[in-house]
């Protein structure tokens, strides 16, 4: 199953960065994640990925270690 991360377009996907820090983002599932500040950003059922700050998800330790030790990080 492909996730909605890896749904998005290449060429919008490789445009996208975190609007707190302008860092690069993390496919992640259903999300894109900002290992930095440990914020993950939520792309819905369209398609369309949630960049508002305030709508940002913060991760705990033990997600953020899954996350990275998935992408290999």
């Amino acid at each position: 199953m492909t996730t909605r991360a890896e749904q998005l377009d290449p060429v919008v996907r490789a445009r996208l960065v975190c609007p707190q820090d302008h860092g690069e983002l993390i496919d992640a599932g259903n999300e894109l994640y900002n290992p930095r500040l440990r914020v993950a950003y939520a792309i819905d059922e369209n398609g369309i990925p949630n960049m508002l700050i305030d709508d940002a998800r913060e991760v705990d330790d033990d997600e953020h270690r899954r996350l990275l030790g998935e992408k290999g990080e």
